[in-house]
């Protein structure tokens, strides 16, 4: 039997376990990726761990997300990240220079490799013929201490492409398509792989698109094959040599396979506030329209800024309207510039920003209360744009340009525009300055600490037995943003547990941490998906650092349950999920944690309602013991000791 591209992949890293869906293994990361707003806790546990330089082919640290120097704080942590990644061998990009995951597609992934990054959306290297899986800070300093990454072998699902995109139906469109059909809990276990003849009609940049929304699925990554295309992609930023070629045997076998005709799409448009909420543009056509934000690691490449050049040219921004730009990379900025669509885009009223996820996750350009925002961002969670209760959709580039021209939602193809076509560049502008490379000599490196970056703090093993409170009783799909906030308030602030922990949970009840800490920690009890969204691991260690042992909920996403694991916060899951609803929000309940064992069924006492029921935990018994240790932190700072 063949393999597929996703097997192929993973053989190439794969150190522990054999391929067999749902089994543990253990992979190589060849690359690690890492930005300002997770690095840091990555840094200190690599310190912690007596970790005296990496060990990974290439290790490159991004400064793109806390950007907003108001204070000291962010100032501290970009001068503290070069330091560090000079110290141990990081190459270190210069604050300003690209949103990480297109920059790292534009200089250093490569087909064929596997990369570990330190952000959910790391998966949108897979448009490169990667296998690109995101994690939180802790696991991103095990692999970049050479340690093997544990995931469960996915399911492999063959998304099926035909057909090529029609006018003003870019890649987005493609993903907000598969999030409609799978919803953003239908990836979970799984890898996307996309395959078929309407490959060919996708350069790089809108494959990492699609694999860069990948993780609104829940999947644990998305992959495209490397081709000419990706080869193309290559020439252009003088890579050439590294490619490889990448497809999928003819005799390989998927899980499932998902058909998909592109030339029958549509614009697509995600409601607020969920990135599966999706319908057809025209469903919502003439709602008004406040602010228009165009970027995000997801839609600001190259092909993006001219297509929404070609959209504005000759137009004004209607006077309603607060549009802005983010571009992905200066490469962006620095062929933009040079074609002209810079001038046609700041012509027609659009504010530029900086190269920079900015506004994405909260850091600048938030909208006005009660306002619509449109956005071509990955994510739409309820206050993730720095507005509480805001009404964010999510869209393509040419659906926002359009609908910042008409002040209202507008299908791009209303318009009556000429189609746009874009050729690759031979060669892209690149600057060649943009990367710090590590010391040579590291010894002679000193490290400066700013007064907010604090120690980890040290996590107890987890306890015979929880008898604790239920804190908060939560429904479906909690965020990370919604367990710990982000935006340019608090995101300073994430390296500071003892202080981002006072705002735990703050969207759904501002009195959550208080309570928490006066009553010694407790129990959370949640609906399906509980920790989807990003990787920021602080979602794990906040409410751990406030005494919370245990999250009982119908399902967990994968990337925050690994860092449930990481930080010693047991995940269990309901046996019978209608055992939810009988459970109320100060009720007390006691579980028998003294053995931890893969698959046992545990017996939960509700001593308030004088009840019982079943809960089971999804961890391998690996992953147990690192929770019953107090976490793997602990695990992996035991080892090490032994080993000196």
């Amino acid at each position: 039997m063949g393999l597929t591209i996703t097997e192929k992949l993973i053989s190439n890293s794969l150190v522990e376990g054999e391929m067999t869906r749902g089994s543990r293994i253990g992979i190589r990361a060849h690359q690690t990726l890492g930005h300002d707003l997770n690095a840091v806790m990555s840094y200190l546990a690599l310190q912690s761990m007596g970790v005296k330089k990496v060990n990974t082919e290439v290790s490159v640290q991004y400064i793109d997300h806390n950007m907003i120097q108001a204070d000291y704080k962010n100032a501290d942590d970009h001068r503290f990240l070069k330091d560090i990644t000079s110290k141990l061998g990081v190459i270190c990009a210069r604050p300003g220079s690209g949103i990480c995951h297109h920059m790292h597609l534009e200089d250093w992934a490569r087909p064929g490799k596997t990369l570990v990054g330190g952000d959910s959306h790391t998966v949108a290297a897979g448009g490169i013929g990667m296998f690109a899986v995101g994690v939180g800070g802790f696991d991103g300093a095990l692999t970049m201490a050479g340690e093997p990454l544990y995931i469960t072998m996915p399911r492999i699902i063959n998304i099926r492409l035909t057909g090529e995109l029609p006018p003003f139906v870019s890649a987005k469109n493609v993903i907000l398509e598969v999030l409609r059909r799978i919803s953003i809990k239908g990836g979970v276990g799984k890898v996307l792989e996309y395959t078929g003849p309407g490959v060919k009609a996708l350069n790089v940049a809108e494959r990492s698109t699609i694999t860069n929304m990948g993780a609104e699925t829940g999947a644990t990554t998305s992959v495209f094959p490397s081709d000419e295309n990706t080869r193309e992609w290559l020439r252009a930023f003088g890579r050439e040599e590294q490619w490889v070629p990448l497809q999928t045997d003819k005799d390989a076998e998927y899980d499932e396979v998902i058909e998909i005709d592109l030339s029958q799409l549509e614009p697509l448009i995600a409601l607020p506030s969920q990135p599966d909420n999706v319908v057809p543009v025209r469903e919502v056509a003439g709602l008004k329209v406040d602010q228009v934000m165009l970027g995000s690691c997801t839609n600001t490449a190259l092909n993006d800024v001219l297509s929404i050049a070609h959209m504005l040219k000759g137009k004004r921004i209607h006077p309603d309207v607060s549009a802005g730009l983010y571009p992905s990379t200066q490469t962006v900025v620095r062929e933009s510039i040079a074609r002209g669509a810079y001038d046609t885009i700041a012509d027609a009223g659009v504010r530029i920003f900086e190269p920079i996820c900015g506004g994405c996750n909260g850091c600048g350009f938030a909208p006005a209360t009660g306002s619509v925002s449109l956005r071509t961002t990955p994510r739409n969670f309820e206050g993730r744009s720095g507005t509480k209760n805001d009404q964010v959709y999510l869209t393509s580039p040419e659906t926002a340009a359009a609908s910042a021209v008409t002040g209202v939602i507008t299908d791009p193809r209303d318009l009556k525009l000429p189609a746009f076509h874009y050729e690759m560049p031979k060669r892209m502008i690149h600057p060649s300055n943009l990367f710090l490379m590590p010391s040579e000599h590291p010894e002679e490196i000193e490290v400066r600490y700013g007064p907010n970056l604090r120690p980890i703090p040290e996590m107890p093993a987890l306890e015979d037995r929880i008898e604790k409170t239920v804190q908060l009783k939560l429904g479906d799909h909690i965020t990370t943003d919604h367990i710990c906030p982000a935006g340019a308030l608090y995101l300073p602030i994430r390296s500071n547990i003892p202080k981002i922990s006072k705002y735990a949970f703050l969207v759904i009840d501002e009195t959550f941490s208080k309570r928490a800490k006066a009553a010694g920690g407790g129990i959370l009890v949640a609906g399906l998906n509980y920790g989807q969204g990003s990787s920021r691991e602080q979602a794990a260690i906040v409410p751990r650092y406030l005494g919370i042992r245990s999250v009982i909920a119908k399902g967990f996403a994968r990337l925050h349950m690994a860092n449930m694991v990481n930080w010693g916060l047991l995940p269990l899951t309901f046996v019978n999920q209608k055992d939810y609803d009988a459970i109320r929000q100060g009720d007390t309940l006691t579980i028998d944690t003294s053995e931890l064992i893969e698959g046992k069924k545990y017996l939960v006492k509700n001593e308030t309602s004088q009840t019982e029921f079943f809960v089971t935990s999804p961890l391998c018994q690996a992953d147990l013991d690192s929770v019953k240790a107090g976490g793997t932190i602990n695990v992996v700072k035991n080892k090490r000791r032994k080993s000196l």
